[in-house]
């Protein structure tokens, strides 16, 4: 019996213990944040590389996401004469749920891993301790730009992943199912508003601090030279994306409260 309340109580004490390694980590990032000490140097090359450099893999994902949930709509929704409103179904899932949440995995497997492995190595190789040597703390050099750099950049990648699956919505559902335009868009004004924008731009931004947070803490957290180095970037993307999915769905639940769906 002890072993079995040891044996439960054990997971609980190190998910308790790493909960508050991340909440230690946020503190000092918003300190850092606060007192000044961001380097807009390092933020705008962060921007190339969370931005910029992950626009093909974003679009893409949207696109053909967006196509293809439609193509699935259209086949039930034509059984029941609905299938104008197969417009306003994919906007508004690609704009609250599928946009914000392919987004954040689709960065987590790009940049996440990434974040993960160079501070991993820097952690490996003594360069976080050189930093701290010359007074330089590593949340404000290595954390803060990479926190500030993906907070505007993943706006901008959901509209891009939004517009893209609803464009390819349109396409496949006006173009290849004979949709009447006019009804198509009469169903997506009334389906589809500004507050289905706001409530997959809260959620990216959730998500985007998520990203940052868990990835980096694992890459400063590295141990065992290069092995962990590998394990610590594995264990980024799993714990990023699963914090992404679970979170997501209380997101959902108190942001419907918030921005309701639009009744017609």
């Amino acid at each position: 019996m002890v072993r079995f309340f040891h044996s439960m109580g054990s997971p609980l004490v190190q998910l308790v213990n790493y909960l508050g390694e991340l909440a230690v980590l946020t503190g000092e990032l918003w300190y850092s944040i606060g007192r000044s000490k961001v380097r807009w140097g390092i933020v705008a090359r962060q921007l190339v590389t969370i931005g910029f450099g992950s626009q093909l893999q974003v679009m893409v994902t949207g696109a053909f996401t967006g196509a293809v949930f439609a193509a699935q709509v259209y086949y039930k929704f034509n059984q029941l004469g609905f299938e104008s409103v197969v417009g306003g179904i994919v906007a508004l899932a690609m704009a609250r749920e599928l946009g914000p949440v392919l987004t954040a995995l689709m960065l987590t497997s790009r940049v996440g891993a990434s974040m993960a492995a160079e501070i991993g190595t820097m952690k490996v190789t003594e360069q976080v301790d050189a930093l701290r040597s010359l007074g330089v703390h590593p949340v404000d050099f290595l954390v803060a730009p990479r926190f500030l750099a993906m907070i505007f950049s993943v706006p901008l990648l959901i509209t891009e992943s939004v517009v893209l699956g609803m464009m390819a919505a349109r396409v496949m559902t006006t173009g290849y199912y004979d949709v009447p335009v006019a009804f198509y868009d009469d169903q997506l004004s009334k389906n589809f508003g500004l507050h289905d924008v706001w409530f997959g731009m809260a959620k990216g931004l959730v998500f985007g601090y998520l990203i940052v947070i868990i990835c980096c803490h694992q890459g400063l957290t590295v141990r065992q030279g290069a092995v962990g180095v590998g394990r610590g970037t594995t264990s980024a993307v799993v714990i990023a994306s699963l914090a992404i999915l679970i979170i997501n769905f209380f997101l959902t639940i108190i942001l419907n409260y918030l921005w309701p769906v639009a009744r017609v």
